[in-house]
């Protein structure tokens, strides 16, 4: 195994404007600009920024969910080809797991609670006891076993983020991705779930990139963290380091903008 899961070099993202796709000529705005990206083999990486700094977008090209116009990425070593067919991303999405922002959306409503946790299993053709595994992972992210036969609209936010959660590991990935995974919750549920993060990180090995506007959460889980404006990485480091002696200007803006929460007080 590489000293790094995730590399990236480059990576640019260009979009056509609507206008100029109806009437031309052409014209283009930048999503992500000449971003460079190192993420160590079990660290846990913070992306802090404002909205439409391209945050998600880094994260969307870094796992092959879009393609980049320039720049390559490689995961373990291993070029990652966006464009290339679903089924030959396959062993990219074995390592990878996601949880997005919003616990009520994610999860189909049509859908069984064990359906849901089950189908990376299920889509990625991954052998053994599938349903034995969603009860074992629904454990261990502090949900009953007997859940599975629920739905989603029997349970709280926090509960539909644990079961987002479950999904999202049910498949022993090496990277967990979170978009702004607390972020639509209250404080009390977001420092259980951190924490339940913390633990799973600390007995997997899980490496962690997270997205968040929530500076004590980057602070409270984070390794390192990176700063992004207007499409580019502008800075990035130890987290303590770039949070308490920040080089950059914008960032000491953007961290005396940014309500502080403090997981440890709630």
């Amino acid at each position: 195994m590489s000293e790094f899961l995730v590399r990236a070099r480059g990576l640019t993202r260009r979009y056509q404007t609507p206008k100029s796709r109806l009437f031309g000529p052409r014209a283009y705005t930048t999503g992500l600009e000449d971003a460079d990206l190192d993420v160590r083999v079990g660290s846990a990486v913070g992306i802090i920024g404002e909205s439409g700094s391209g945050k998600s977008t880094l994260v969307r090209l870094l796992l092959a969910l879009d393609t980049p116009t320039e720049g390559k990425v490689e995961f373990d070593g291993r070029p990652v080809d966006a464009s290339a067919p679903a089924r030959s991303l396959h062993w990219l999405r074995r390592r990878t797991g996601i949880v997005f922002q919003d616990p009520y959306a994610s999860l189909d409503p049509r859908m069984s609670v064990g359906r849901i946790v089950g189908e990376p299993l299920w889509a990625l053709g991954i052998d053994g006891d599938r349903r034995a595994r969603v009860r074992e992972v629904l454990e261990d992210v502090g949900l009953e076993a007997g859940m599975a036969n629920r739905f989603p609209h029997e349970f709280s936010g926090g509960q539909r983020q644990r079961i987002a959660l479950a999904r999202a590991i049910v498949h022993r990935p090496g990277l967990l991705v979170g978009d702004e995974p607390l972020s639509a919750l209250d404080v009390t549920v977001r420092a259980q779930i951190l924490e339940l993060l913390a633990e799973l990180r600390a007995r997997d090995g899980l490496t962690m990139l997270l997205v968040s506007h929530d500076i004590g959460v980057v602070q409270s889980l984070c390794d390192e963290v990176v700063v992004m404006k207007d499409g580019r990485i502008v800075e990035e480091g130890p987290t303590e380091k770039v949070l308490l002696q920040p080089q950059v200007s914008y960032t000491r803006r953007l961290l005396a903008s940014i309500p502080v929460i403090d997981p440890g007080t709630v």
